[in-house]
């Protein structure tokens, strides 16, 4: 899936440190989710559909 990113508004949990790496994610127009690496935020993004965002929160994987 190729996706225009260039006016995605990026945000970080409100658990993240003010300077601390993290991952961004993006709630983009066609209803998917970017997410890159804050580090890096001219770097490349992964983009998940809504439905493969959704099945990722709900697993226990992120939670560890």
């Amino acid at each position: 899936m190729t996706v225009d990113l260039s006016g995605a508004e990026w945000f970080k949990s409100t658990y993240s440190q003010p300077n601390a790496d993290c991952v961004e994610i993006a709630h983009l127009s066609c209803s998917a989710v970017g997410v890159r690496d804050s580090k890096n935020p001219e770097g490349p993004a992964l983009v998940f559909s809504a439905d493969q965002w959704d099945r990722f929160l709900a697993s226990e994987v992120w939670q560890r």
